[in-house]
């Protein structure tokens, strides 16, 4: 799914909707304010519509990417990207490539294993093998509000087997003996992702291995016993980049059927409901007045600008990489949807912190942009510098226009710690890797990182970064941190 939503305002739209005058007959906008109405609360104007519609947006915009994903992942078959039904587990055995393009900066470090979990009949089982220690993985459990609510794995849980249990938000029941550990998803729909290290391209079997081992089945099944009845079918709507455009809120309503509000949603489901949005309802953009539609489109326009610039803005900008925290459980984000709604867009579905840190760069230290079409740029890691981690470290290469991994002669999106081995150290211990469109040389190919034709975008990733001296950890504050580029013509 693209991260860069386009513009949903056209200025010959706009102009004619802000003059042009009555409402339409089902107004979904005149509808609510009707009902406000009769309970004694005040109707929204125009002004306000715009503000609720700006707020709507920044607070919708993970659940409505998670459901951009969902469904070329579960839904349409014929998506390109489909990989399997509901509580069944899909593994890649394979890291992405500049093919994937659903998920926003895929990782191509882990080859993925991924599971929708369907928890409105009964809660699910994800059981995990016995795996090497020497070999990191992990469970990452995040739910349709894009929380991060849990982790199986290496960090988390060991290397040991065992059988864990993933409830609904409003599941009551016993829990059998066997279980490690129940993790509770704020929605009803969730996502676990697995992420399996490969140390090399010869690894790939010993990988597969241990995906075998993943297991995901209903309750019922993993008891042997009689299956409850199963939840109601769902119309799925059509999801595509155009749509969204003028849907966004229809999305929106459908996502909040499946994820009860928590204590501090109230308040901004009570102003999306004065405007039609919500479980439940029937918000239609084309039912709208042409003035409310013009309040909708601005106010979009408005709250997509902000998620923009939060993006840019994410953590404490160190040798001009952003280092920060953006990521977590809903304790984390504390009714922070614009932090939330910045970090589904820098890259929806990353880690805690404490599972794997990912600075990020788009420009050089004095706020350059990088571009592949006009520079080389070297990443040189000191003697004893690079990154501090339990696990072990990546750097990847995007195409900043679209942040998905980018197509190169040799086929290498990634530099990463297993590689060492193969790679060339300077004469005082150094490592300096080579960010460039072309090859810098036969005797340097071995530390170079192809850039795309354009402006770059690149993403370290440290899996369980250490939390002792030196680390990256606190994020932000850490005694480590990432090396500056360097323009090298």
């Amino acid at each position: 799914m693209q991260t860069h939503w386009k513009k949903a305002v056209l200025g010959s739209l706009v102009a004619m909707t802000l003059v042009a005058g009555c409402g339409q007959k089902n107004d979904p906008v005149t509808e609510a304010a009707k009902k406000d109405v009769t309970q004694g609360v005040p109707a929204p104007g125009i002004a306000e519509v715009k503000a609720i519609a700006e707020e709507a947006f920044v607070y919708g915009l993970p659940l409505v990417m998670n459901y951009g994903v969902m469904y070329e992942y579960i839904i349409d078959k014929n998506s390109g990207q489909w990989k399997a039904p509901f509580n069944s587990i899909y593994n890649e055995h394979r890291v992405f490539t500049y093919e994937d393009t659903a998920i926003p900066t895929p990782n191509s470090d882990t080859p993925y294993s991924l599971a929708w979990l369907d928890l409105r009949a009964e809660p699910v089982v994800i059981s995990v093998p016995a795996v090497d220690p020497k070999r990191y993985y992990s469970v990452m459990l995040t739910d349709g509000n894009t929380f991060n609510y849990g982790y199986i794995g290496s960090r988390a849980t060991g290397s040991e087997a065992g059988d864990y249990l993933v409830v609904g938000p409003n599941w009551k029941g016993d829990v059998p003996q066997s279980v490690r550990k129940v993790f509770r998803s704020s929605t009803d729909l969730s996502l676990a992702v697995f992420r399996t290290q490969l140390i090399n391209a010869k690894d790939m079997p010993n990988v597969e291995a241990v995906q075998a081992g993943y297991k995901v089945q209903p309750l019922s099944a993993f008891l042997n016993q009689p299956a409850p009845a199963a939840p109601a079918e769902v119309a799925w709507p059509k999801f595509d980049k155009e749509l969204v455009k003028t849907e966004f809120f229809e999305y929106l309503d459908l996502a909040l059927q499946f994820a009860p509000a928590g204590p501090e949603e109230e308040a901004i489901r009570a102003k999306l409901a004065s405007i039609g949005i919500g479980p439940g309802k029937k918000f239609a953009f084309k039912d709208l007045s042409l003035e409310h539609k013009a309040a909708i489109l601005l106010g979009m326009k408005e709250g997509d600008k902000k998620v923009t610039e939060k993006v840019a803005d994410l953590g404490k900008q160190i040798n001009g990489w952003h280092v920060g925290s953006a990521f977590g459980d809903r304790a984390f984000f504390k009714g922070d949807w614009l932090l939330r709604a910045a970090a589904a867009r820098a890259g929806i579905y990353g880690n805690d912190a404490v599972e794997a840190m990912y600075p990020m760069t788009k420009t050089l230290p004095d706020g350059t942009v990088l571009d592949g079409s006009k520079h080389n740029y070297t990443l040189t890691f000191a003697k004893d510098q690079l990154p501090p981690v339990n696990a072990f470290w990546s750097v990847t290469m995007y195409d900043a226009k679209n942040q998905l991994l980018v197509k190169n002669p040799i086929n290498r999106y990634l530099i990463n710690s297993p590689m060492m081995s193969g790679m060339k150290k300077n004469k005082d211990g150094s490592l300096t890797l080579y960010i460039q469109k072309d090859s810098p040389g036969k005797d340097k190919e071995a530390n170079w990182l192809p850039a795309p034709d354009g402006e770059i975008y690149l993403v370290m990733r440290l899996y369980w970064p250490k939390e002792t001296p030196p680390s990256i950890l606190p994020a932000g504050e850490g005694t480590w941190n990432p090396p500056a580029l360097v323009q090298t013509n």
